[in-house]
């Protein structure tokens, strides 16, 4: 009988479960496909560095999924306590036909399993089809053999999802006993009948307290952009993030009391339809929701971060890298070796294998030293450092070099021209050289070309870390001393993805005779990679996030449908259509969901400012922001949007009911 009542009441209680099972089914799907991702065989073809990254995000991934499912947890154990609060009459009516509690707890605890296995099959089938496409994403961003691609259903990480979330019923189970064990049988036939108390905010109040939190909110914004350099210690970093969190949580408070005194001003809106109610509910939910709106507001302010920041990394590295690994191939020594001649003892022909090589050397000079290129300006130096010579390149070998990598050429008499790209450094220099100084090689003065360090690089390297070197004049640098020599190339052979696996694999041996070894290949996979796997950290975080406080928001509002069901009910024996009083559930919802995510929007604005300023000496270019923003803005307009449209067909269930 009570399996029967089980199944009736899952029917019956659909549109209660919505919200519930929606939460379940995006949970357990993205559980599932990012633990699964070390399971699919398209990543058997990686390079071995490839793998090592990949193994590495599994594991980030693993340690990530802990935390994760206690988010998740929460959200069920969450939704389950408004599922009961729901059904509390319902409950009670039980009681009284002279059920006991126990057999009330074993109704609860056969829909829980139920919901919970229907949601754990749909999520899973859902995952397992998402994570085929994950896995094709994974590996064309690794630049994997889609050849070998086939479907792959994980068990490891099947099983895995189920005992975590079983657990996670399990708790359910536990509180749900626990609360059904603590209800009265007064309260549960009463539990329509209580209304959490609302206070009224004083106006006045209210304003000073808006435009200090205004104010306040400014003094930050200010500080971690323009005013960032003052933050040089981890206790003023987190000031900063405390005055964000406070400001946050006084608008909202001050809000509920400031909207109806400006509404309520406009007559003419104020009296309109259905307007006064609308106001009074939206008020009546800020007021009383003001905590729990400030957590939904930063964590979705962290997910818009997370997801623009990951999605600017993503399509600006590979743009980058084709600035900064213009060649096939480097090669340097420190040592006298020939590079040419190592190459050949290791069976890798110059002349045949390789064309456009060009071979430089890079000088120094106890004439051009630190100390002389920043004089005073480092005074906590050490003299040890102060006194390490300037790399110095010849005119000819770099202008050779500049059209090999695509850079602008020089024109030098008795002059000199400072190139770097690492902003911190050429911030620096570019102080310095405003004056144009001159310096001395060889017994011969030369002058500055121009006023500030002109953009370009010797090493290839998946980052602008280039501290800078200067380019002087052919007889500027003879019989300088050679401190480093190098070879560039671009290969001279039909498939080089395979010559580049053979080059690799050289490395052991080239470095064990003093040469090291860059490949455009390898850097571009090592760094595209190691963007890849931040991509997929931070979307696993950001969508957990979006979705907890999507749900969160979502329960509250239905909470406050079924707590203010006698209002609807009394607004119908009134006259007021159904089209006036769904209008008007619209718009409260609307706005409810909208606070918290118009407010964080306006922190991201900054918050992306601050992670630009963090990443600012790495090869990622924000050039692509807008691109990033509308996939950032998609990904909201599809879960939290979901979320709002399933929360406005529930509480318009609820507020329908007799």
């Amino acid at each position: 009988m009570l399996f029967n009542l089980v199944l009736k009441n899952i029917r019956k209680s659909f549109k209660d479960y919505a919200i519930y099972f929606f939460t379940l089914v995006l949970g357990v799907a993205i559980f599932y496909i990012f633990n699964s991702l070390e399971s699919q065989t398209v990543m058997l073809s990686l390079t071995k560095s490839t793998k090592d990254l990949i193994e590495l995000m599994t594991k980030i991934i693993s340690g990530l999924s802990v935390f994760v499912s206690f988010v998740l947890g929460f959200l069920i154990i969450y939704a389950n306590q408004f599922l009961i609060k729901r059904r509390k009459k319902e409950f009670g009516i039980y009681m009284t036909l002279g059920m006991s509690k126990q057999q009330i707890s074993k109704i609860l605890l056969g829909e829980t399993i139920c919901i919970g296995l229907i949601s754990l099959i749909i999520g899973l089938l859902i995952g397992i089809i998402l994570s085929q496409v994950m896995s094709i994403i994974v590996g064309s961003m690794f630049d994997a053999d889609m050849d070998k691609f086939v479907f792959v259903f994980s068990n490891s990480t099947c099983i895995k999802t189920v005992i975590y979330f079983g657990i996670m019923y399990l708790l359910v189970m536990f509180f749900n006993t626990i609360q059904i064990g603590k209800c009265k049988l007064i309260d549960l036939l009463a539990a329509d009948k209580k209304n959490e108390e609302i206070k009224i905010k004083n106006t006045f109040l209210c304003s000073l307290v808006f435009i200090f939190s205004i104010s306040l909110l400014i003094y930050a914004y200010y500080n971690v952009t323009a005013g960032a350099s003052n933050l040089d210690t981890a206790f003023s970093v987190l000031l900063q993030m405390f005055y964000g969190f406070l400001a946050t949580f006084l608008i909202f408070w001050s809000l509920s009391g400031l909207l109806i005194k400006v509404v309520t001003s406009l007559k003419g809106v104020y009296f309109k339809n259905l307007n006064s109610f609308t106001l009074k509910e939206i008020s009546s939910k800020i007021n009383t929701t003001v905590f729990s709106t400030t957590i939904i507001c930063l964590m979705l302010f962290i997910t818009i971060c997370i997801f623009s920041t990951a999605f600017t990394m993503n399509n600006s590295t590979k743009n980058v890298m084709n600035e900064l690994v213009p060649a096939d191939i480097q090669i340097s020594t420190n040592t006298h070796n020939s590079i040419k001649q190592e190459l050949l003892n290791n069976k890798i022909n110059v002349t045949e294998d390789f064309k456009e090589v060009l071979e430089f050397n890079v000088y120094q000079s106890n004439q051009l030293t630190l100390r002389d290129t920043y004089g005073n300006e480092f005074t906590d130096a050490t003299e040890k450092y102060l006194s390490t010579s300037e790399e110095i390149v010849k005119l000819s070998d770099y202008n050779k070099l500049a059209k090999l990598y695509n850079l602008p050429t020089y024109n030098l008499k008795d002059e000199y021209v400072v190139v770097c790209n690492y902003e911190n450094i050429k911030y620096v220099r570019n102080n310095l050289l405003q004056n144009k100084p001159d310096i001395f090689l060889n017994g011969k003065q030369y002058r500055s070309k121009f006023d500030q360090c002109q953009d370009g690089f010797l090493i290839m390297s998946s980052s602008h870390m280039n501290g800078g070197f200067y380019v002087v004049p052919d007889e500027a640098v003879e019989n300088m001393e050679v401190s480093s020599s190098y070879l560039v190339a671009n290969y001279n052979v039909s498939n080089k993805k395979d010559y580049d696996k053979f080059i690799v694999n050289k490395i052991p041996e080239l470095s064990d005779n003093g040469l090291s070894v860059n490949t455009r290949l390898d850097i571009y996979s090592t760094t595209i990679g190691m963007g890849a796997m931040v991509i997929f950290v931070d979307l696993y975080l950001g969508i957990v996030f979006l979705i907890s406080s999507a749900a969160i928001i979502a329960l509250k509002e239905l909470s406050q449908s079924i707590d203010n069901k006698g209002k609807y009910q009394m607004l119908r024996k009134l006259g007021v259509s159904n089209k006036m009083i769904s209008r008007s559930l619209f718009r409260q919802i609307a706005i409810y969901f909208s606070f918290p995510l118009i407010l964080a929007i306006i922190h991201s604005i900054f918050g992306i400012q601050v992670c630009r300023i963090m990443i600012s000496s790495t090869a990622v270019s924000f050039d692509s922001l807008i691109n990033s923003i509308l996939i950032t803005a998609s990904i909201l307009i599809l879960i939290y949007g979901g979320y709002f449209l399933v929360t406005y067909w529930c509480s318009k269930n609820i507020i329908k009911d007799e």
